[in-house]
C-alpha cells in the first residue's frame, strides 16, 4: 500500500482545522462533524497516517476542506503585495539602508542582559513594548536614501552557500525529533552546548532506540558518515531559483516558477505546501489559487527556505528582495507563510551589503512584515527573549512553551521566530548562529540552513568559516536538480554573483 505523504484528504483535514483556529476562522462546528463521523486528528509528525480511510471519510474530508476555506477570518493578514505594503508604514525605499541602523546595539556572543525586559505574559503574547497597539520599539524609521551598493565579491556568496549547507547538514540527523531528544543525544557525546556535527559514536544503545536519528539523513549526515553535501530540499530550492533567474531574470512571474517546477523539480522531492501546490498544478489549478486549494500547509516553512537567492541577488535592496520572494512564495503559501519568505529575503539582502550587523538586518526584515501580523509579534517576542536571557536554552524553552501547543513543528511562525532568536543571541557569529538554530528543535535542518546563510554572508569569506564545518562538504553538492549534481559551492557562488550583477 502506498500512502503518499502530505496529500491524503483525511490527513489534510486535521491540519486545516488547526490552521483555521490559527488564522481567525471558527471551525468548531466542522470539527464536530468530522469527529462524529469517526475522523482522526492529523498525524503529529509524519506526513501521512498509516491506514487508508474509507471512501466516505475521504469524500467527507474533501467536502469539509472546501467548507473550511469559505469561513471568514477576523484577522487582517493579506497575501496581495499591495495590501501587505499598505500595512507596512516603514516599507524600505529603494536603495535605503537598514531600518533603525542608527540604533544597532551589539551584544556579546553569549549575551548581555537587555536593559528593557518585558514581563513573561507580554512576551508570551508577543506584545510590543510600550503598549498593545504598535510595532516593537526596536523598529525605527528608515535612514536616508543611499546609492544601491555593488554586489558582494563571489567569495562572500561562497560563504553564504557554505553556511546554508553547513546549517542544513547539522540539523538533518535530528529533524523530527522532540527538543528533549536533541539535547539528550548531543549531551551523550559531550556535544552540548552544540558545537559540532552530531555523531552516533558513544551514544548509549537505549537512547538511540528511544530517539532514533532521522532515518533518511543519518547515513549521510552524522559526522562519521559525511562525504560531501547530501541532497536536501533546503539546497534544491536555491538551485531552482538560480535556474529561474537565469531563464526568466528578476522579472519572473509566479507562473514562471510553476512552469520551472513542472520542468525541473521531481514531485517526490516536494513536501507539505509545495507538494499540494504541485498536485494542484497537475489538476489544472492556476497560481495563486494553487496556494490555497485544499492546502493546509500554506503558512508552513516551505516558502521561507526558497528566499535566500532573492536576498542574495538584491544586495542593499530589501524591498526588491521581498517583492521577488513574494512572487515565488505565492505559488504555495499565503499570509504568514509569505511574510516569512519576505522577511528572510529582506534580512539577507541587508546582510549581503557587508556593512550592517545582524540586528540591523533583522530590523529591516521586520519592515516588510505587517506589524500586527502573528509573524511580526512572534519575531519581536523571540528577539526580546534573546536580548534578555544569557542562556539560550531558556530562550528556546520559552519559545516552545509559547508555540508548540498550537503549531506544527514545520509551521513558519515558530521556526522564523527561532531563527531570529538564534541570530540575535549569537550576535551573528557563524558557529553560534547555526548551533543555536539547530539546538532549538522544530524544523532543524531548515532553521540551520537559513541561519547559516545569514551568518555566512556576515562572515564575508569562506575562510572565515571554521574548517570543522566546511571540510567535510568537500566542495560537492548532491541534488536531483538537473545539471547541478556534484557542483561545487565556489561555482554556485559565481553563478549567484552573475545574477546579482545582471540588470
Amino acid at each position: 500500500m502506498l500512502r503518499l505523504t502530505w496529500v491524503q484528504p483525511e490527513d489534510l483535514l486535521g491540519h486545516e482545522l488547526r490552521q483555521a483556529r490559527q488564522d481567525g476562522r471558527e471551525p468548531s462546528a466542522i470539527a464536530a462533524r468530522w469527529r462524529a463521523a469517526g475522523g482522526a486528528d492529523a498525524p503529529s509528525r509524519a506526513g501521512a497516517s498509516p491506514d487508508r480511510a474509507s471512501r466516505y471519510l475521504r469524500q467527507l474530508a474533501e467536502d469539509l476542506l472546501d467548507e473550511l476555506a469559505d469561513l471568514p477570518s477576523r484577522l487582517n493578514e493579506p497575501t496581495d503585495l499591495a495590501d501587505i505594503k499598505a500595512l507596512c508604514p516603514q516599507w524600505p525605499s529603494y536603495g535605503c539602508g537598514p531600518v533603525g541602523a542608527d540604533r544597532a546595539v551589539p551584544r556579546a556572543p553569549y549575551g548581555a542582559l537587555s536593559s528593557r525586559p518585558l514581563s513573561a505574559p507580554q512576551l508570551r503574547a508577543g506584545v510590543p513594548q510600550g503598549g498593545t497597539g504598535g510595532r516593537s520599539c526596536t523598529l525605527q524609521a528608515p535612514v536616508s536614501e543611499t546609492p544601491r551598493p555593488r554586489p558582494p565579491h563571489p567569495r562572500t556568496y561562497h560563504a553564504a552557500w557554505l553556511g546554508r549547507a553547513v546549517g542544513c547538514l547539522l540539523g538533518k540527523p535530528v529533524e523530527k525529533l522532540p527538543l528533549h531528544a536533541i539535547r539528550e543525544l548531543a549531551r551523550a557525546t559531550g556535544n552540548w552546548p552544540l558545537n559540532h556535527y552530531f555523531t552516533a559514536r558513544g551514544v548509549p544503545a537505549d537512547l538511540l532506540s528511544a530517539h532514533p536519528w532521522n532515518r533518511r539523513s543519518a547515513p549521510t549526515s552524522l559526522a562519521e558518515n559525511i562525504d560531501g553535501m547530501p541532497e536536501d530540499d533546503d539546497l534544491n530550492y536555491p538551485l531552482l531559483d538560480l535556474l529561474l533567474l537565469q531563464r526568466r531574470t528578476k522579472d519572473f512571474t509566479t507562473t514562471d516558477v510553476a512552469a520551472l517546477w513542472l520542468d525541473e523539480l521531481p514531485a517526490g522531492r516536494t513536501f507539505t505546501a509545495e507538494r499540494v501546490a504541485y498536485r494542484n498544478l497537475l489538476t489544472g489549478i492556476e497560481p495563486p489559487h494553487t496556494a490555497r486549494h485544499r492546502n493546509p500547509f500554506r503558512e508552513w516553512i516551505g516558502a521561507l527556505i526558497r528566499a535566500d537567492v532573492h536576498g542574495w541577488t538584491n544586495p542593499g535592496d530589501p524591498a526588491a528582495a521581498a517583492e521577488q520572494a513574494h512572487r515565488d512564495a505565492t505559488l504555495t503559501h499565503t499570509a504568514n507563510g509569505v511574510y516569512a519568505a519576505m522577511f528572510t529575503a529582506a534580512v539577507i539582502a541587508t546582510a549581503a551589503t557587508g556593512s550592517h550587523d545582524v540586528h540591523a538586518c533583522l530590523r529591516t526584515g521586520l519592515a516588510v512584515v505587517p506589524p500586527h501580523s502573528r509573524l511580526a509579534h512572534a519575531v519581536d517576542h523571540a528577539i526580546r527573549l534573546a536580548e534578555f536571557h544569557d542562556d539560550f536554552d531558556t530562550v528556546v524553552d520559552e519559545l516552545h512553551a509559547t508555540h508548540s501547543p498550537t503549531h506544527h513543528w514545520v509551521h513558519a511562525i515558530p521556526n522564523t521566530a527561532l531563527i531570529a532568536a538564534a541570530l540575535t543571541h549569537a550576535d551573528g557569529d557563524f558557529t553560534g548562529s547555526v548551533c543555536r538554530a539547530v539546538s532549538g528543535g522544530w524544523d532543524t535542518d531548515s532553521n540551520g540552513a537559513t541561519a547559516g546563510s545569514v551568518a555566512g554572508l556576515l562572515a564575508g569569506d569562506p575562510d572565515a568559516l571554521p574548517d570543522r564545518w566546511t571540510t567535510p562538504l568537500k566542495n560537492r553538492l548532491a541534488t536531483s536538480v538537473a545539471g547541478f549534481d556534484g557542483t561545487g559551492f565556489d561555482t554556485l557562488a559565481h553563478l549567484t554573483h552573475l545574477e546579482a550583477t545582471r540588470s
